[in-house]
């Protein structure tokens, strides 16, 4: 019996579960049957006995579909979401350490439930088609520097000399606009059409809107990211190379510049790093004392008061009381888990995907990696949370979306270009 095109595609799509797979498939055959119809075409052959035979050479619909169901199929990375699930977990350890009161019970019940939201949020994003995003790379640019605009122009709260806007109990930061410009550049370093000029002048618009609301970390994170994934971009690694060149140029100009403009307490934690000792008040030092008393299993019985110790100080807090064997432990977990996504990156064939995995490991990755150095004594003490692990919905929402991402992108891995073979 004869099929016409709906036909064979409706039998082979039968034998495919994933709906995205379903529409992939489709289109995927039909630009093969135009192909194949088109070079019988060429050999004399007419329309219809054209398509005839084009579909008698993808072979057999129902083997062909349950080929395509395996080669399609919408995977789920579960050790990942397992890792992610439990360095979460690890986080509410230095609630629970701080101490017995009230207000720690209050903490921890925040912090579960700000585990079970990072949670929901990752695993939603992944189920989300990351592919869509794509064609709003300068919606998502626009987004990032309306939330800059409104917490420089009308703030209501002020914590730390970083303005806020509160509005009931949800607090806006500009860590907000960090994920919409991570989206933003993975979509405009995929464009061609982007030129090296246009890049320049958007990048130093937003790192002064960072800057503007007293922000240096989240601006530091930001800019360490767009240079990351510049690099992964259509741009040739010679223009990248040269534009890395010329806007650090800028940067540290104007860094001399404004020098002598930052305040006594940012002076001295730049200080501290040369000389730490004559500092002896400064949190680097008092990091380093406190990690040496730790040992491997912790000072339980001691109540030893650690500043910032659910935020900036959360891994000093952790090692301190829980010992280097579960710090340890944990630094282990968060390498693996950001060594699984770097796996990811050679088996995306699509060059959007990779810019997304890319940014988002650096993002994870820088705060990681500056957070461990600066309570070290390798870098300056700034507001630098550990992922996952430092108390706050914010940080713990944006890192969790991150991931989501990440799995959203190795979900879909297979849905790529083929080339079918005969049954």
């Amino acid at each position: 019996m004869k099929k016409n095109r709906t036909q064979f595609l409706e039998e082979v799509t039968s034998q495919i579960r994933s709906r995205e797979a379903k529409k992939y498939v489709t289109d995927e055959l039909v630009h093969h049957l135009k192909e194949a119809k088109k070079s019988l075409n060429d050999k004399g052959m007419s329309e219809v006995d054209a398509e005839e035979k084009a579909i008698m050479q993808m072979g057999n619909p129902t083997k062909l579909g349950q080929q395509m169901n395996k080669l399609h199929r919408l995977k789920v990375d579960w050790l990942t979401v397992i890792l992610l699930v439990t360095t979460l977990c690890f986080g509410i350890l230095p609630i629970i350490s701080i101490s017995n009161n009230e207000m720690t019970g209050n903490l921890i019940g925040k912090k579960i439930m700000f585990v079970i939201i990072g949670v929901l949020v990752a695993l939603v994003v992944m189920l989300m088609d990351y592919r869509k995003w794509r064609k709003y790379g300068w919606a998502f640019y626009c987004i990032g520097v309306f939330i800059q605009l409104i917490l420089q122009l009308f703030p209501n709260l002020m914590i730390d000399g970083h303005p806020l806007i509160k509005i009931g109990p949800m607090t806006i930061a500009v860590w907000l606009a960090l994920p919409f410009f991570f989206l933003a550049w993975a979509s405009l370093f995929d464009n061609n059409k982007l030129k090296i000029w246009q890049f320049i002048i958007l990048f130093f618009l937003s790192v002064l809107l960072f800057f503007s609301v007293a922000d240096s970390s989240t601006g530091y994170i930001y800019i360490v990211m767009v240079f990351i994934m510049l690099f992964w971009s259509k741009f040739s690694r010679k223009v990248a190379s040269a534009t890395l060149i010329l806007t650090s140029a800028v940067f540290l100009i104007l860094v001399s510049v404004f020098w002598n403009t930052i305040k006594p307490y940012q002076y001295e934690r730049v200080i501290a790093l040369f000389n730490p000792e004559k500092y002896s008040g400064a949190m680097t030092f008092y990091s380093k004392k406190l990690l040496s008393k730790a040992g491997w299993f912790g000072n339980h019985s001691t109540k030893e008061m650690i500043p910032e110790a659910h935020t900036n100080l959360v891994f000093v807090q952790f090692t301190y009381y829980y010992g280097w064997f579960l710090a340890v432990t944990l630094v282990l977990i968060l390498l693996i888990l950001i060594g699984r996504i770097i796996t990811y990156i050679p088996k995306i064939h699509s060059s959007y995907g990779k810019l997304l995995i890319i940014g988002a490991v650096s993002i994870i990755s820088i705060q990681f990696v500056s957070n461990m150095l600066m309570i070290l004594g390798y870098f300056p003490m700034t507001t630098m949370s550990v992922p996952f692990l430092s108390y706050g919905l914010m940080p713990i929402l944006l890192n969790a979306l991150l991931i989501g991402i990440v799995l959203s992108v190795y979900r879909r891995k297979n849905l790529q270009s083929i080339v079918l073979e005969k049954q």
